[in-house]
């Protein structure tokens, strides 16, 4: 039987204390849905097979993501700092949250063609939903899927150079899905996940990114930042109330 995705002390909004599985107890307990270049699905495989970066997989195997940025009332973006015990990317500045959609979850986290087609993508949004509870404790009743909207999709790679060494055997190979939000939130970290948290607005991102900040990024986000997220920000009510910006047809390649 899988294994639900949100259970009854998730419902009721009490905060996961991270205790009852480790970071490497996901890698191995977890199971990415892999897809081709297409974003056609081929199968399933754990976290750790995933995010390996060896000879007879350089790159790792391609599978699913999903990227969430989430804006509070006053429209400033909140940004987590990725906990030190992080196995991929460890102590790197991010978006809200960045995570995976996983096989053999209910409800399911496996997005149909024609899901994707008419941009309701539930499975996504559900993932997305149990990882912003698991990582920042925010109740699933302030998140309701209805209320994110999917705006289109990258397909990267990145080994984990600064982690690993020049031979990293870390790494991420995705066609990441990107959801916004925009809500009032409370926010209790996970400190195995999280950390660091903070609101900022595009002026405060602008300054945190730049290289004197001595601060780290993640590669997705930015790639994010850097092409599409100004846009996007600069209305986010005209994003978020409209499709101007959706754009289900495109995977966005930066290789």
């Amino acid at each position: 039987m899988p294994p639900p995705t949100l259970g009854p002390e998730e419902e009721s909004g009490k905060t996961w204390n991270g205790e009852e599985v480790s970071q490497t107890e996901f890698m191995h307990k977890d199971e990415c849905i892999l897809v081709d270049n297409t974003d056609t699905i081929t199968g399933h495989d754990t976290k750790y097979a995933c995010h390996r970066f060896e000879p007879h997989q350089p790159t790792g195997r391609l599978h699913r993501a999903f990227s969430v940025f989430l804006f509070n009332e006053n429209k400033e973006l909140l940004l987590q700092q990725r906990a030190g015990d992080k196995i991929t990317f460890p102590n790197v500045w991010t978006n809200t949250c960045c995570s995976h959609p996983l096989h053999g979850y209910s409800p399911s986290e496996v997005d149909t063609p024609d899901q994707i087609a008419d941009a309701s993508v539930p499975g996504v949004k559900h993932a997305a939903v149990r990882k912003l509870f698991q990582e920042l404790g925010i109740p699933p009743l302030q998140i309701p899927v209805d209320k994110f909207k999917f705006l289109t999709r990258l397909h990267y790679a990145a080994e984990d150079f600064d982690t690993y060494g020049p031979n990293a055997e870390w790494g991420e190979h995705e066609v990441d899905y990107i959801l916004l939000i925009k809500t009032p939130v409370t926010v209790k970290p996970n400190p195995e996940e999280v950390g660091d948290h903070k609101y900022v607005t595009m002026p405060e991102l602008q300054a945190m990114m730049n290289p004197a900040s001595g601060l780290r990024w993640s590669p997705w986000f930015r790639i994010i930042a850097e092409k599409f997220l100004p846009m996007w920000w600069d209305d986010l009510d005209k994003t978020l109330n409209t499709d101007e910006f959706v754009d289900v047809k495109s995977i966005h390649r930066v290789l």
